[in-house]
């Protein structure tokens, strides 16, 4: 991801040992075999994901759009020219300098003994020597004061995405976005796909997601939407911004402030049934915001949202300078007997 490399093992709990020795010794003594071959399967990811595919080019131009210096703008499998010219060398580098132990957090989640597993950890993974990780300042993105579109060309069906800069967590706009977008597009009850979808019937898909691209630094409340043919991006485009004034100035109602709350305990209890998804969430918060405990208090803080701090914040965040859109519409036609394209 765009704030960190993340690697999964699910194991029983009498091989934990195993675990131990085989990763340490990975990270130790890395051996990059078949490093060009590997290095032409991610071109062609990259070929497959984004150039060849209309919802990857989309999101990698709204991305180069919405950020002008900030990284996040870059996309985490990075660009051919980069790619084409990158070196067992560069890697070498790269492995030593951030898989690194001052720079790696470990989440055992399971059938357990904490102390034993615990000494285990320290028995292997103290083993790896101390690198050169410093943390590289990442400059900030400036504020964005006018409205920035971009238009994508490609022979697919049209669509959209529409972005508005916030700040990220463990700000308290983080958690009231949260709720927003539970409240705009999370069932069929919601506010866009209920009115949009359902009722106009001039959206195909429509959802919302807070914190795009990633965590770490201020990031993204986005709106990922498809036109149903024969409506087109403008005409949606103008029903989602008609909807997002609503917000400004008639507060959302406590039914509708009650269910997205349910629905996001009861999407916090889901995320406690998985033993990996458990270890994947306290790893993140600790890595990330430098403490897991901001997991736990999650709920309580999402309980404290109130309809006015909904309204505070579509007022602040969700306005017209603030806004980067980018469409994607279909290649004009050929015109055989012109040759001039005809939209």
């Amino acid at each position: 991801g765009q704030d960190a490399t993340t690697y999964y093992v699910n194991l029983p709990a009498n091989k934990i040992e195993l675990w131990a020795c085989i990763e340490a010794d990975r990270l130790i003594n890395p051996v990059f075999r078949e490093f060009y071959t590997e290095r032409d399967v991610i071109l062609e990811e990259r070929r497959q994901s984004i150039e060849t595919n209309p919802d990857g080019k989309l999101y990698e131009a709204f991305m180069s759009k919405a950020y002008k210096v900030h990284p996040y703008g870059i996309p985490i499998i990075g660009y051919p020219q980069d790619l084409t010219y990158m070196s067992q060398t560069a890697i070498r580098h790269m492995h030593r300098k951030y898989l690194s132990p001052e720079n790696m957090i470990i989440a055992v989640v399971g059938d357990i003994n904490p102390s034993k597993t615990l000494k285990l950890i320290n028995q292997y993974f103290g083993r790896i020597p101390k690198g050169n990780y410093r943390p590289t300042a990442i400059p900030a993105e400036p504020p964005q004061t006018e409205e920035r579109k971009v238009e994508v060309l490609f022979d697919a069906n049209p669509s959209m995405i529409i972005g508005y800069h916030k700040p990220t967590a463990p700000a308290v706009e983080d958690y009231v976005f949260d709720v927003l977008e539970t409240i705009l597009s999370k069932g069929r009850t919601s506010r866009l796909y209920s009115k949009l979808v359902l009722q106009m019937q001039i959206a195909d898909s429509i959802s919302v997601h807070n914190g795009m691209p990633a965590t770490r630094y201020a990031n993204l409340f986005a709106i990922l939407a498809r036109p149903r043919h024969p409506h087109t991006n403008d005409e949606l485009q103008a029903a989602i911004f008609r909807e997002l004034e609503i917000l400004k100035t008639h507060p959302v109602t406590d039914l509708e402030l009650a269910k997205a709350k349910n629905q996001l305990k009861m999407d916090y209890v889901k995320s406690l049934d998985s033993n990996s998804e458990l270890a994947s969430i306290l790893s993140y918060y600790e890595l990330l915001l430098g403490d897991y405990r901001y997991f736990s208090s999650y709920i309580s803080h999402i309980d404290k949202v109130t309809a006015m701090d909904i309204q505070a914040v579509a007022v602040k965040y969700l306005s017209t300078g603030n806004r980067t859109i980018a469409v994607l519409n279909k290649k004009a036609n050929e015109d055989a007997s012109t040759g001039k394209n005809e939209k």
